[in-house]
Order: structure tokens, then sequence, then C-alpha cells
């Protein structure tokens, strides 16, 4: 099935395009040493919106691939990071397999199946290939740690894909890819205003054994930009109201904190800075994907219950 994009949906991509040039513009004027952080975060903030824009715009088999490659990278840097027993190795193999499982249960709409398929069937399941091998040492905490990776990077994310596959119903204007869009812009830039409002103002930090650079004054900052931010792009991707745009704003900023949070604490406990080096200046795609796990799943029952 392709995928027909609205003209605000359009318009607003275009409108990404434009703020992702101006804000090359004025970090190659800042950071004019070619290997800067700042101008590596750029390049690769051109190759992550160049595929997330393809995905949106091809078939939705297509963008339902994309983003259960992205669910595939995230699981497999975290199955990277975390300390394995030798004897889970062909568990793995079924972790693994549920990601083109949970995303086919999105391509043909079932919601029960895609609803249940990892947090019931795969937690049962999962643990009984392991007591299988025989190895009880580390038991709880190989099967916990593996579910959590499922539940996070495949479970979680796996709900922005089914956006896509939501029911157009009344809202003639509004498409999957619309609410896709939403849920994207909003999450990263919710990260980028914390960030720079932190930079500028912060002061009292929130968690600082947890990260340092958190505080007060960056996550207010944050969720206000990013509330006035839902409020500006829902009549163009939304059938929200102007109340309900400003709920999804300030429950996306929150669950968007909280996720980073969240793997800032896991990154702590494993002892390292990023995740990984796949994308220049960001770390690893789990650094760029955190945000998303809670606001991911979040907005979207927010969403499928109130509009759908």
């Amino acid at each position: 099935m392709s995928i027909t994009l609205a003209s605000p949906v359009l318009a607003i991509l275009g409108g990404v395009w434009a703020l992702l040039a101006l804000a090359t513009a004025v970090v190659w004027w800042l950071a004019p040493a070619p290997d800067s952080e700042l101008r590596q975060r750029v390049r690769s903030w051109w190759l992550i919106v160049a595929l997330c824009s393809l995905a949106l715009m091809f078939s939705r088999a297509a963008a339902l691939v994309f983003f259960g490659v992205i669910s595939f990278l995230a699981l497999k840097e975290y199955l990277t990071l975390i300390p394995t027993r030798q004897t889970d190795r062909r568990v793995l193999f079924w972790a693994y397999l549920s990601i083109p499982m949970q995303y086919f249960w999105i391509g043909i709409e079932w919601y029960g199946m895609f609803i249940i398929f990892i947090p019931v069937y795969l937690f049962l399941l999962l643990p009984v290939a392991m007591v299988l091998t025989g190895e009880t040492q580390g038991y709880l905490r190989a099967a916990g740690t593996l579910h959590w990776g499922l539940m996070s990077m495949v479970f979680s994310l796996s709900h922005l894909a089914y956006l896509l596959v939501l029911p157009q119903g009344e809202y003639a204007h509004v498409n999957g890819p619309g609410l896709a869009l939403f849920l994207l812009v909003l999450t990263e830039l919710n990260d980028v205003a914390q960030y720079c409002w932190g930079k500028l103002l912060g002061r009292h930090k929130i968690s600082p054994a947890v990260s340092p650079n958190k505080t007060v004054e960056g996550f207010v900052g944050g969720v206000l930009t990013t509330v006035l931010l839902a409020a500006l792009l829902a009549p163009w991707l939304t059938p929200f109201s102007v109340l309900d745009a400003l709920l999804a704003g300030a429950l996306i900023a929150v669950a968007g904190f909280f996720g980073d949070l969240s793997l800032s604490a896991l990154k702590r406990d494993l002892g390292i800075k990023d995740s990984g080096n796949l994308l220049p200046g960001h770390g690893g795609i789990l650094d760029r994907v955190d945000s998303l796990t809670y606001t991911a799943p979040l907005f979207f029952h927010f969403t499928r219950y109130f509009y759908f």
C-alpha cells in the first residue's frame, strides 16, 4: 500500500529541511573546525532527516521496514552493551526474530497481537528457552535485561510505526505519516530545546548522579517550547483540539525527558558515555531513540484512545 502525504505533511517536512539548512549555516559559522562535535552532529542530522523523509514518502511497507530496521539496530546495540551469558546466544535468535513478527502484526493491522505479543508471549516464552539451556547462574539478570531491551527497543518503538496504519476516519486532512511526523519532530526538538535552555539558563541539577547536564531550567524551558510547538503544528498534522495539542506536547516533553534519563542511568550502570558510534556527534542509535522509547507508546495510546 502506498502512502499518500497530505499537503500539510509535505509543508512541515519542507520546514524541517529549511530549519536544518539554517542550523547548518549557524553551526558552520560558530564551529569552523571540520571535525568539531557540532558539525558532526549536524551532518548526522542530515542523514537522519533524509532517511525519515524517504521512509514517510514511500510505501507503507517501506516505512514499516525502515522502522523495523531502527528497532533492530537499537536492540543489537543494546545487546552489545549488556553482559550476556554464553548459553543465551541461541535465545537471542528468538529475540531478533520478534522484530519482523512485531512489525508484521502492524502491517496486517492486528492490534490485539501487536499489543500482547512481546509483553505477554515473549515474556513467557524466552525464559523457557533460557531454562532449557540448563544454566541457572545469572538467570534472573539475563531474563530481565533481555526483556527490558525488547520492551524498550522493539515494543515501545514499534508504536511509532503503528501510527502509520491508524484509520483515517473522519479526519480527511490527517493521516498516519502526519501523526508520525508530529511525534518525531516534537520528540527530537524537545531534546534540542532542553539542551539549549539548559546551556543558557541551567543552574539547578535534577539528577546529578544520573545525568549532570540535566537541569530544572532546561527541563522547564524544553517543556514550554515543546508545548508551544505542539499547538502550532497540531492543526497541520493532527486532529487535536487546542487543549489536546497542549496536553500532547506536555506529554511528549515530559516523557522524552525521562526516556533520555532512563538511558543515561543505563549507561552509568555500564560505565560508558555513549551507546555506540553509529551517528557521529550523537553517539549510538540508542542515544538518538532514547526519548522515543517513552514518547512513542504514550503518544500512540493518547491519540488512539481519544481520536480513533
